[in-house]
């Protein structure tokens, strides 16, 4: 749902404002307190500084700030991205040692069958083939029986 425009009355440097904004009332005058805020401070560094030359400044000052956080938003994104991209990997690399935890389990579960309990597993490779010969040894079975 678009939020609906509010006027908002602001005062600045004693000038009174009618600012239409979809913000809210309590943000619009966050907004108004710290620009006078500003103002002031710029006004103090240079006591023969015109107004519109003070609001030029704020607004230089604004925009820059803006910018610097567009940069900073852009960044924090890219790391956000990269991290979920590792997250991704760190994910697949857990399931794929799962996957691996599992054959080697089941490779030593074969051999217990087979009462072969001195024979050592090395590596999810052997696993694999411990498996794939006690399948073969199974569909000959089969084979031979049908």
């Amino acid at each position: 749902m678009a939020k609906q425009k509010n006027r908002f009355k602001a005062v600045i440097e004693n000038q009174n404002y009618t600012i239409i904004s979809k913000e809210s009332p309590k943000h619009m005058k966050m907004v108004t307190e710290l620009v006078n805020d500003q103002l002031k401070e710029i006004k103090k560094m240079s006591s023969q500084m015109e107004n519109e030359q003070a609001a030029i400044l704020l607004a230089i000052n604004a925009v820059s700030d803006q910018l610097k956080k567009q940069e900073e938003l852009l960044k924090i994104k890219e790391e956000n991205d990269t991290l979920h991209k590792k997250a991704i990997k760190v994910t697949e690399l857990e399931n794929q040692v799962q996957r691996i935890e599992k054959i080697e389990q089941e490779a030593k579960e074969v051999l217990e069958k087979q009462g072969k309990t001195d024979v050592e597993i090395n590596n999810h490779v052997e696993a694999q083939q411990i498996l794939n010969e006690n399948r073969k040894q199974s569909i000959q079975q089969k084979v031979t029986q049908g």
